[in-house]
């Protein structure tokens, strides 16, 4: 199994996963010829992407989804709650398909199992990626840990954990005060300390790759990340990597 990032933060977002020829997208956020233009960066043509997966509705998810799938013809996965949300964009799309939350599901070689996180969206989900030996964990957009997201998460091999903000940063910026309450709250985006706080409370002899992942470009700074990751891995802050916005990660393996 490999992974790659697209980009990542509040201007869109695209992780790829690949298993034997299987690929899959879980999110885009980006426009049509910027998508490409990404997956080409990562040696990858856009018409072999075998299915979208979406997280939820905000646009830096799911921006550029429809206008993808109607390009290629290729199948979106979300939520009931998702699609209600999205309607005027996915109504017409003939390849829709609707997952639980509650069930694993099979796309090609990779086994993908779904799970519930608290977010201000209307159905929101988050994904472990496994092909029967490896699981890769992907976490953005949730405000707080719930007891059902450590389980889901335990003994992965690798992991793209959102870092959205530091706590101070946030608190002392520039935001208005309800944008602030809203990333800070229980519905909102996790912190550095919320981040390593999870990470800290797994099971981690499994994990060979950490990301830090949806930084604020305003709240946060990649050391910072890094260094709150680092600390609950006891790890050097250097092993820790961080998606960015403009190149997201190139391609990690895990065996």
């Amino acid at each position: 199994m490999r992974f790659a990032s697209l980009g990542s933060g509040s201007e869109g977002n695209g992780l790829l996963v690949e298993v034997n020829g299987t690929r899959i997208l879980a999110d885009c956020g980006f426009g049509l010829a910027d998508t490409v233009a990404r997956l080409a960066r990562l040696g990858v043509e856009a018409a072999s992407v075998n299915a979208i997966l979406v997280t939820h509705e905000h646009d830096d998810h799911v921006g550029g989804v429809a206008r993808f799938a109607r390009k290629f013809g290729t199948p979106v996965w979300l939520t009931h709650g998702t699609l209600q949300a999205s309607a005027a964009s996915f109504g017409a799309l003939e390849r829709l398909q609707v997952f639980d939350c509650n069930s694993r599901f099979a796309i090609g070689a990779i086994e993908v199992e779904p799970y519930t996180v608290p977010h201000d969206a209307r159905e929101p989900a988050q994904f472990v990626f496994g092909d029967g030996s490896v699981r890769v964990g992907l976490l953005t957009d949730a405000g707080s840990l719930t007891a059902h997201m450590q389980a889901v998460l335990n003994r992965l091999d690798a992991f793209v954990l959102e870092c959205n903000h530091d706590s101070a940063m946030l608190r002392d910026g520039r935001y208005p005060e309800r944008l602030k309450q809203r990333i800070a709250g229980r519905y909102g985006h996790l912190s550095n300390d919320s981040a390593a706080e999870l990470l800290g409370s797994l099971d981690r002899t499994r994990l060979k790759h950490v990301i830090a992942a949806h930084l604020s470009q305003q709240n946060n700074q990649p050391e910072l990340a890094r260094a709150a990751l680092a600390g609950a891995l006891g790890c050097e802050e250097a092993w820790v990597a961080v998606a960015d916005q403009v190149n997201g990660f190139d391609w990690r393996e895990v065996n």
